[in-house]
């Protein structure tokens, strides 16, 4: 019994070992794209002690082990797409739980040592984080709910209204004119809190990208399809897919309730939608307008 329990333990550091070497190359690899100087500094630190408790696993399990190239791969791809500091903090949730799984040894000296590094890991990330685009999310935020209370509320009304899905696509053209006043509104916003974290050009910038991008995602299916229900349908679902999509980013990288925020959209987007469908089934009703 005694040596399944030594086989069981020695199976786990292999298991920590993979994840320690695993974290210590990606953060290396987001050390090397970080052109912040203080950011990329603590990045290398941390890798340097993911190393270090990875030689020390090895001490005990007298094995190396390779690192997941797949989840390597993942988060310089993530670094990408969603920026370095939403890499970060997703790392930061499995420092996490690693920090959890050594605190469960506190007769092993080198475990509640690594346990204190992984916390102390938590901290620095928390810190350290000055990512530009995270600077501008109050701008992002302003584009996609607007342009997710608007649209969804707009083409909902104009699903019953007209009945045809090509001249409700035909709304997506104000979305242009929408996405420029809101972003032109951003700017003078910007440019009259002299703020000088944020450029009023960039702010702008973000909110008519945001605002455009969910405008195409919701007037795509009436493109696309030559069923209105089906198209308000698929809308509906999508406009739930950015909202879920957009606060799990805001989540992991704000360190933010998901449930709340998610709840709080989703519900505003969804209650303007359902005026609006009842408004065009009136206007349906007594205009007769889409037969």
């Amino acid at each position: 019994m005694e040596k399944e329990t030594e086989q069981e333990l020695i199976k786990k550091m292999i298991g920590f070992q993979k994840e320690e070497i695993t974290s210590s190359i990606i953060y290396r690899k987001l050390a090397v794209k970080e052109k912040d100087i203080h950011n990329r500094e603590i990045l290398q630190r941390i890798a340097e002690d993911e190393s270090r408790h990875y030689a020390t696993l090895r001490g005990y399990t007298h094995q190396d082990v390779s690192p997941n190239r797949f989840e390597i791969c993942f988060y310089v791809w993530l670094v990408r797409l969603l920026g370095v500091t939403f890499a970060v903090r997703r790392l930061e949730l499995g420092e996490k739980e690693t920090s959890g799984v050594y605190s469960q040894y506190p007769s092993m000296e080198h475990f509640a040592e690594m346990a204190r590094d992984e916390q102390h890991h938590e901290e620095k990330l928390i810190e350290m984080i000055d990512e530009e685009r995270l600077q501008y999310m109050g701008s992002v935020v302003l584009g996609l709910n607007d342009a997710l209370v608007e649209f969804t509320g707009a083409l909902a009304g104009f699903t019953l209204a007209l009945n045809d899905t090509k001249l409700i696509a035909l709304t997506g053209i104000t979305g242009i004119a929408a996405a420029l006043s809101m972003a032109s509104s951003e700017y003078l916003s910007t440019k009259s809190e002299k703020t000088h974290n944020k450029r009023p050009v960039k702010a702008a910038i973000y909110t008519g990208i945001a605002y455009i991008i969910t405008v195409v995602a919701l007037v795509g299916p009436f493109i696309l399809l030559s069923s209105p229900v089906l198209a308000l349908c698929i809308m509906l679902v999508m406009a739930l897919l950015i909202i879920a999509f957009f606060n799990y980013y805001y989540d992991i990288a704000r360190n933010e309730s998901f449930k709340r925020r998610f709840t709080e959209m989703a519900v505003l987007s969804f209650s303007v939608a359902g005026i609006s469908f009842l408004i065009g089934y009136l206007l349906k009703t007594v205009t007769g307008v889409g037969g």
